[in-house]
């Protein structure tokens, strides 16, 4: 069977509880003498004007069942629909963990109460799915055909994406007229719990290990180089993606596994939902077939003799509690895919237990892994440096104490090291016989800063190539846990953690500038995971000034993404430089992304320069 993608409440008791919490119930309401049909219940906005109150025999046609995971029920559909496209003629109706018994094609009679459910919990932020929980239900013939599918075309999604709440967000939306024609989300709203269609679909995120991937019926807006949709503006938020799931029992029916790029041709359709990863979901009954692009990983050329290769790559949460596979895969990609760089900026190397939550936080055991697998692939003998955090003070998975982490190939650069660095004291910018050094090598920069307070501290570092000094600081800013969700009912959404990335931003653009007021010509590379856009203030704290420029904005526009998050192809990982960097070329190497299999969820990046 599929697996359960939605995490709810086992009780109807609990989804009544939360809507009482959250002020949609007063408590017990009266039922509806009224017959009421299913677009009644619906209304005109996100919420039911019936909320709390007990429906009896609401016809309908029953268009899919949900028979698997802790979120049971089924979907009927009026297929005497009226004549407002803004209320929704389709309904989900929840049984729990009890199977229900209909087909799809049964003509029904239901009654329950009316109910408003939020996944993930009303505090998420998310938008409500209009449901009948406590339900009973007759059915009166079987065998029915189904309502017409609506389908997803560019003609039938807006260009805008979400409405906004007149007091700029904070209200939400939810009672605001739906105006299906004008906003995307608004559209999706008024298909909640109908039939709806993608035909010849893009997959513009890769099938994920719930089984889920998402498609687009814009397949011509603000395309990748490689058939994703790239997210490039917080004015456009791409509003074409939709998320695929599939209620077809995968003995029957695997789920495809597809990469960006890929296509799911013919029809693919079923009800319209809505869940707490990725918003509006279309539960599958008819699946496309999956048509293969043919994407494949792309491998980035060698640095010539005389050019210095410095990478990034976030390994995801790298510890000795890894398989060996995915050692393996990371030190593949390094000597293979990237051409095996001189120095290699690592974020989310964990300590040597990993999760496990204690005192350990030395990360050798990591590195000693890592570095012999690399030589196992046939790649250098790369050396490292890196500064042990201070225990359960840098964010992350809890336990893991991840860090951020220097290798180096010393046949082809030379590090010195200089005493005192570690997890407290902050690295200063030095003189030293006329030409710009560092107090310590390597060196936290700022750790006592309230910039990075549960966040990872950036590590500089100086390295020698052909004799010329380049410095590197290597990062991994603040996540964007807690901010409000792209597709929730806060709009436009509060993107709280930006806060901290931007003073993050502040901290380093003045460590680099006062390297910069020792040697105006001084070779600087900063890189790492920003965990913002080139769009961002963050990265406007960097760049504004011009110490730094974001090499990302060097590419064409169709090739600036390393990271896949919802369909949207996006930049989170950065490499900037400074004016002494005179010759640098910079490539993302797509690997891992845009794949169903994935080493990690980062593409890495590389910059070859010439000292």
């Amino acid at each position: 069977m599929p697996a359960d993608p939605i995490r709810r409440p086992a009780t109807c008791a609990a989804l009544i509880a939360g809507a009482m919490a959250t002020g949609l119930l007063a408590g017990p309401q009266p039922a509806v003498a009224a017959e009421v049909r299913i677009h009644d219940i619906q209304g005109g906005t996100r919420i039911s004007p019936l909320a709390g109150r007990t429906v009896t025999g609401i016809p309908g046609t029953v268009t899919a069942v949900r028979a698997f995971g802790s979120a049971r029920g089924f979907w009927v559909q009026d297929p005497d629909p009226d004549r407002d496209r803004a209320t929704s003629e389709g309904l989900f109706v929840f049984t729990g963990s009890s199977t229900p018994t209909v087909a799809v094609g049964d003509s029904v009679r239901v009654s329950g109460t009316v109910s408003e459910y939020y996944p993930g919990e009303a505090s998420a932020g998310l938008q409500s799915v209009t449901e009948i929980v406590r339900p009973e239900w007759t059915v009166v013939s079987s065998g029915n055909p189904l309502p017409a599918a609506f389908r997803l075309t560019p003609s039938t999604v807006p260009d805008r994406y979400a409405p906004q709440a007149a007091d700029g967000g904070s209200a939400g939306i939810e009672t605001l007229p739906l105006r299906p024609h004008r906003y995307a989300l608004d559209r999706y709203e008024s298909l909640e719990g109908m039939l709806t269609e993608v035909t010849d679909a893009p997959v513009v995120g890769p099938t994920s290990e719930h089984n889920e991937l998402w498609v687009t019926a814009e397949p011509h807006r603000n395309r990748t180089a490689r058939g994703g949709t790239l997210y490039a503006s917080y004015r456009d938020q791409n509003g074409g993606r939709v998320k695929v799931a599939s209620l077809i029992p995968f003995a029957e029916r695997p789920f495809p596994r597809a990469d960006v790029g890929d296509r799911l041709t013919g029809t693919t359709a079923g009800p319209l939902d809505y869940d707490q990863f990725g918003g509006y979901e279309l539960q599958a009954t008819t699946l496309g077939a999956l048509r293969d692009n043919g994407l494949r990983r792309e491998t980035t050329r060698k640095q010539s003799a005389s050019e210095l290769s410095v990478a990034t790559y976030n390994v995801e949460n790298l510890s000795p509690k890894d398989s060996a596979a995915k050692f393996g895969r990371l030190a593949e990609a390094l000597v293979g895919n990237l051409s095996s760089p001189d120095v290699i900026a690592l974020e989310e190397v964990q300590d040597d237990n990993g999760p496990t939550n204690d005192t350990v936080v030395s990360a050798d055991a990591t590195l000693k892994r890592l570095t012999e697998a690399i030589s196992a692939a046939g790649g250098p003998a790369y050396a490292w440096r890196q500064i042990d955090p201070a225990d359960d003070q840098d964010g992350g998975q809890p336990g893991g104490n991840i860090r951020v982490v220097f290798l180096y190939n010393p046949q082809r650069v030379s590090f010195t090291d200089v005493a005192g660095g570690d997890a407290t004291t902050p690295v200063s910018p030095v003189r030293v016989n006329g030409h710009a050094a560092l107090s310590a090598n390597p060196g936290r920069i700022e750790p006592a800063d309230e910039a990075w307070k549960n966040s990872r501290k950036p590590l500089a570092a100086q390295f020698t190539f052909r004799g010329q000094p380049v410095f590197v600081v290597a990062n991994h800013f603040t996540s964007k846990g807690g901010d409000q969700a792209l597709d929730g009912r806060f709009q436009p959404p509060a993107r709280t953690s930006e806060t901290q990335r931007t003073a993050q931003a502040e901290v380093v653009n003045s460590w680099v500038k006062s390297l910069l007021a020792v040697d105006r010509k001084a070779k600087v590379i900063v890189a790492g995971d920003l965990n913002d856009y080139d769009f961002s203030p963050a990265l406007s704290a960097l760049t504004s000034d011009g110490a730094l420029t974001d090499l990302v904005t060097r590419l064409p526009r169709d090739e600036r993404y390393g990271y896949v998050y919802n369909g949207n192809a996006q930049v989170l990982d950065h490499m900037l430089a400074s004016r002494g960097v005179r010759h640098a070329d910079y490539d993302i190497v797509h690997l891992n992304a845009e794949f169903a299999d994935q080493a990690s969820d980062h593409d890495p990046q590389v910059v070859r320069i010439r000292p």
